[in-house]
């Protein structure tokens, strides 16, 4: 990509673009064509030769969700030709049963989402845009569409009170710049090359997801060298490993304390967060098993003063337990100290008999989930109180293990972490690139 000299930018309703580019009106390069219309009978639950797309396989802001189950339609289905599908064709979302998020949101349809020696079809939630104009690459059209600021334009389009619907109507009105058919092509294949890194990030991400699970699973329940087990509550586990309860731990001070936050009158008032300050902690500043510090609140000092628990110190384990429960974190060594809402509980551990890292890894386990999952069902809503914690049962390992599995166990997790970070350098690239390429600020030689 190289830049070229002395662009001249002219004013159009969308901004400054090159002189040489078109302004046009979607509706005026484009046709709309609604998707098939079908019945739950026309569903098959099995695998068949007709792949059917629906609004479901989505992100919410474009492009294919991943991990969805295909759906197929039975082959008996009576299907007119227009509802086929083809590689390079284009759809947007046209349905949501939310607030309109993904209305307008755009797919380009890509060879592996048809069946080698099948169809596809896209079902009544969704609109092909069949385009009419020889001047416009679908690719191209499909950047603009995933484009930020065209995307908040689309979902005002979106009409309905319980279930959303795009108006086509104004739709048909969105702006588009379009630059020489050539120079599409190339901020095509720009654009495409980063989701194509993108891509191929998301499945190291996924390879490394499992064998970490493997790992977890293996570590967890057949420790490091055992030849001799024994069943238990958790399942069958390494003869030298004990099962001891939260609140048999407590008592032997192998944990020391669990809490979780303020309720009632002293849980901070909204009018009491500010930018800055003490992190306060609930489920939504836990992601990936990571204390996520920007998407928290702060409390000021005076406000933090006058609480009287859910003060969380660096390298105690934090367990959801309200709402989102066991979602889990380790207060990190550089943040001085956290304040938890009501739905976070804190363990501080002896780390002379039970490593927080451990235990961390613990509450990420299948054996653990089998157990909050059901004490969490026993009130009207998702909660599991600190009374309850203390009836759930962990492993405990000899401490050299404990340290030598968490190793393991961290060594996996400062790859994802690496690789979560690449993904999120090459979204901020790929934002940066369609800024700039969208716009003209800066050309493409073709």
């Amino acid at each position: 990509m190289q830049a070229q000299a002395k662009t001249k930018f002219k004013k159009t309703p969308i901004g400054e673009i090159p002189e040489d580019w078109e302004v046009v009106r979607l509706g005026e390069i484009v046709k709309f064509q609604r998707g098939y219309s079908y019945r739950r009978s026309d569903l098959s639950e099995t695998p068949t030769n007709i792949r059917f797309i629906t609004i479901n396989e989505f992100e919410k802001e474009g492009g294919l969700k991943k991990n969805v189950e295909p759906v197929y339609l039975k082959e008996t289905s009576e299907i007119k030709e227009k509802f086929f599908l083809s590689p390079g064709d284009l759809l947007i979302a046209n349905t949501d049963m939310t607030k309109g998020f993904i209305i307008g949101a755009p797919l380009l349809v890509t060879p592996k989402l048809i069946p080698e020696t099948g169809k596809a079809v896209f079902s009544m939630d969704l609109t092909k845009l069949i385009i009419t104009d020889d001047q416009v690459l679908s690719e191209f059209l499909f950047y603009w569409l995933m484009w930020r600021k065209i995307r908040r334009v689309m979902k005002q389009f979106a009409q309905g009170l319980n279930v959303k619907h795009l108006n086509h109507d104004l739709a048909k009105t969105l702006v588009v710049a379009l630059p020489p058919l050539p120079e599409q092509k190339k901020i095509a294949e720009i654009l495409r090359t980063v989701d194509d890194a993108i891509e191929k990030t998301d499945e190291a991400i996924e390879r490394t997801e499992r064998l970490k699970k493997g790992l977890m699973q293996r570590l967890l329940t057949k420790g490091i060298k055992h030849e001799r087990f024994k069943k238990t509550e958790l399942g069958e586990i390494p003869e030298e490993w004990e099962v001891l309860t939260v609140g048999e731990l407590i008592k032997e001070k192998i944990i020391l304390r669990i809490q979780d936050g303020n309720h009632g009158e002293l849980h901070p008032k909204t009018h009491e967060f500010s930018s800055s300050g003490i992190p306060f902690i609930t489920a939504n500043c836990i992601k990936n098993n990571k204390l996520d510090l920007s998407e928290c609140k702060f409390l000021p000092d005076d406000v933090v003063r006058r609480l009287v628990k859910g003060f969380a110190k660096p390298r105690d384990v934090l367990l959801t337990h309200k709402g989102s429960i066991g979602l889990t974190a380790i207060v990190p060594k550089d943040v001085d100290l956290v304040v938890l809402s009501p739905q976070v509980t804190y363990y501080r551990v002896n780390n002379e008999k039970l490593r927080s890292e451990f235990l961390y890894y613990v509450f990420q386990t299948n054996y653990f989930k089998r157990q909050i999952l059901p004490l969490s069902k026993q009130s009207t809503r998702d909660y599991i109180s600190l009374e309850r914690q203390k009836r759930l049962k962990l492993p405990l390992p000899p401490l050299e293990e404990q340290k030598q599995i968490a190793e393991i166990l961290s060594t996996v997790d400062r790859k994802l972490e690496l690789l979560r970070q690449r993904k999120g350098k090459l979204e901020r690239v790929k934002r940066g690139l369609m800024k700039d390429l969208l716009t003209g600020r800066k050309r493409v030689k073709y």
